[in-house]
């Protein structure tokens, strides 16, 4: 419920008479969503020097970043959790649909060298399978304390080329004081609860051939999965400038064209905002030549700014292709990703819902032996309206305000 200036004051003198209670995030809170972990899985939970900020990373579940929260076990807890699907302990081939802000995956999604489709199957769902070592079955704990922990697994995947990969992942997640943030470029004013957590995840190749662009190379791909609702609006920044140099601004067909009033592209201010609701299946990417450091969204019922940061190699070029289709470039991929869930077809179930933020590292080309590493940073602000403005400013380009409105202007 929202009140005006006027309605707000009313409410503010009836609760000194009843006593009514303030009322409470609208959304799961943290320590609801630790003790379901708990009940059905190992869950460590990183903790910050103030004690407000934790991080539940699970190791049971491919050692996901399963939640997070900036106000203590009491807070809102930020990330989407598949509790039906962890619940049932039913191993689905197609997706675990586990959740977690922050889980590691390996690309490409689609092409000729998919590592998610076999080769000749066509490219719809019915065929679409997660390779099972980062679907299913734990990542190992290498060691760890009260603010990090470090993840081992090796796994052996095929591409849709018959192509073979024997790779080592190591993975640690950490959290992240405010000094570090402000070092990213996104420091926290007074008055703002924050909590932010880097995954730092490296592949090796362990095998024999070396992984090249005639057989097909892999990419680190960090999927981030957050609670969906109708104030939320994701928001990317990107670099402007004509698409003769640049290539366009945003592929918007992966899973056909996203329709008008969900996707809000503004090119003279170098920022598009895209629907984080999840009632619809839709897909955005964006390509190296027009990638920030930056992409978030904001949840504007409970006052939450979220914001994910990258790097992104100086020249890097040859990112995986995730199409679902036979590709004329397999190299010509995307960053910066960003999904909204929703039916399949009408009537169907959704796979969440939820929104997600993702990125991806360039192409692994490894000798035997060599090392890819890729890091990606989740921070969630929550606060008053006018400093978590200046944080998007900051990071993003622009004011809470236009967020707020951008996609409803475009309908």
């Amino acid at each position: 419920m929202r009140y005006g200036i006027g309605a707000l004051l009313v409410v503010i003198a009836l609760a000194a008479a009843c006593a009514k209670p303030a009322k409470a995030p609208e959304g799961i809170l943290f320590k609801d969503d630790l003790a379901f972990l708990k009940a059905h899985t190992q869950v460590v939970v990183l903790t910050g020097a103030d004690g407000q900020s934790l991080v539940a990373v699970n190791p049971d579940l491919q050692g996901r970043v399963m939640t997070s929260a900036a106000a203590g076990p009491d807070g809102l807890s930020f990330g989407w959790i598949g509790r039906e699907a962890i619940a049932s302990g039913v191993n689905n081939p197609h997706m675990n649909s586990f959740g977690g802000e922050d889980r590691f995956w390996l690309g490409p999604e689609g092409g000729q060298f998919s590592i998610f489709f076999k080769k000749g199957d066509p490219f719809d769902l019915e065929h679409w399978f997660t390779p099972p070592p980062v679907n299913e079955g734990a990542f190992d704990v290498a060691s760890g304390d009260a603010g990090r922990v470090r993840f081992r697994k090796v796994l052996r995947l095929v591409n849709a080329s018959g192509t073979e990969f024997d790779v080592e992942v190591n993975r640690e997640v950490r959290l992240l004081e405010s000094g570090d943030v402000a070092a990213l470029g996104a420091p926290a004013p007074a008055g703002v609860k924050m909590v932010a957590y880097a995954s730092d995840n490296a592949i090796t190749n362990i095998g024999v051939n070396v992984w090249n662009q005639a057989t097909g190379e892999l990419s680190i791909w960090i999927l981030g999965m957050f609670n969906p609702s109708p104030a939320t609006t994701i928001v990317i920044p990107f670099k402007t400038g004509p698409e003769s140099e640049l290539g366009p601004i945003v592929n918007d067909a992966y899973f056909g064209k996203v329709p008008a009033g969900r996707l809000a592209v503004k090119a003279d201010k170098g920022v598009l905002f895209f629907s984080g609701d999840g009632q619809y299946r839709s897909k955005i990417g964006l390509s190296p030549k027009r990638v920030k450091p930056f992409a978030g969204s904001y949840d504007a019922a409970n006052k939450v700014l979220t914001l994910v940061h990258l790097t992104v190699p100086e020249g890097a070029a040859g990112y995986v292709n995730s199409m679902w289709e036979i590709q004329k470039d397999p190299f010509a991929g995307d960053v910066v990703n960003s999904y909204n869930d929703g039916p399949a077809s009408p009537g169907a179930k959704p796979l969440g819902p939820f929104y997600e933020l993702e990125t991806s590292s360039p192409a692994a080309a490894l000798a035997p032996g060599e090392t890819l590493a890729h890091v990606h940073t989740t921070m969630h602000f929550q606060g008053p309206e006018k400093a978590l403005d200046a944080i998007a400013r900051a990071t993003l380009g622009v004011g809470i305000s236009e967020i707020k409105t951008a996609l409803s202007k475009a309908k």
